[in-house]
C-alpha cells in the first residue's frame, strides 16, 4: 500500500536508499506536503536545497528567519525561488545557475496525462492537444516533486489528484526532469 510518509516504487516495494538519497527523499516528501496544503492547479515551483547544518553554522540570521534551531545530519532546508518564471518550465530551468552554497534543488509541478488508448486521438496541434487533454473524462492529474543534489543523489515523489492519500516515489520516477535539474547545479 502507498502511504504519504513512506513512498513506494512502481512495484509497490519501499525503495532501498543510501543515506544521501534517503535525506533527499525526506526533503521532497516535506515539500510535497507543503504543496499539497495549497491544493491543485498551482504553477510550478522551484526550490534551492541547502544543508540545514550549514544554514545554522554559516547563516544564523537565515536560520532565525526560518525558525531553524537544530538539525539532524543530512537534513535539507528548502528555499522557494519566488521569482521563478513558469511560462515555459524547461526554458526557465535552462537559465538557472545556482551559487555554490546551494547543494541541491527541487521542482514541484503538475502534469496531466491520458491512458494510452486515448493518446491515439490526440490532435497534433499543441493548443488543440492541450484542450483535448484538459477536457478528457479519463484525464489524470499528477503532482511531481523531484530533486537532485550536487553529490549526485536524485529522487522524485508523485501524487495523483484522484488518490491524494497515496504517494509514489523513487530515484527513477522522472529521469528527464532530474537530469534537467542536475544541469542547473553544474
Amino acid at each position: 500500500m502507498l502511504t504519504p510518509d513512506e513512498p513506494t516504487d512502481a512495484t509497490g516495494e519501499e525503495p532501498d536508499l543510501d543515506p544521501a538519497t534517503s535525506a533527499l527523499a525526506a526533503a521532497l516528501i516535506e515539500l510535497d506536503r507543503h504543496c499539497q496544503a495549497e491544493g491543485w492547479d498551482v504553477p510550478p515551483r522551484l526550490f534551492a536545497l541547502v544543508p540545514t547544518e550549514e544554514i545554522l553554522r554559516d547563516s544564523p540570521e537565515v536560520a532565525q528567519e526560518f525558525g531553524i534551531t537544530e538539525s539532524v545530519p543530512g537534513a535539507w532546508t528548502a528555499i522557494e525561488q519566488t521569482d521563478f518564471v513558469t511560462d515555459d518550465v524547461l526554458e526557465s530551468l535552462q537559465q538557472v545557475q545556482w551559487p555554490e552554497a546551494v547543494k541541491g534543488c527541487a521542482l514541484a509541478l503538475e502534469r496531466s496525462f491520458l491512458p494510452a488508448a486515448a493518446e491515439e486521438d490526440l490532435p497534433e496541434d499543441p493548443e488543440q492537444a492541450q484542450a483535448f487533454v484538459e477536457n478528457h473524462p479519463d484525464r489524470q492529474d499528477l503532482r511531481l516533486v523531484v530533486g537532485v543534489t550536487r553529490a549526485g543523489a536524485a529522487y522524485g515523489v508523485g501524487r495523483l489528484s484522484s488518490s491524494p492519500e497515496d504517494l509514489l516515489g523513487g530515484p527513477e520516477l522522472a529521469p528527464g526532469l532530474t537530469s534537467l535539474l542536475a544541469t542547473t547545479l553544474a
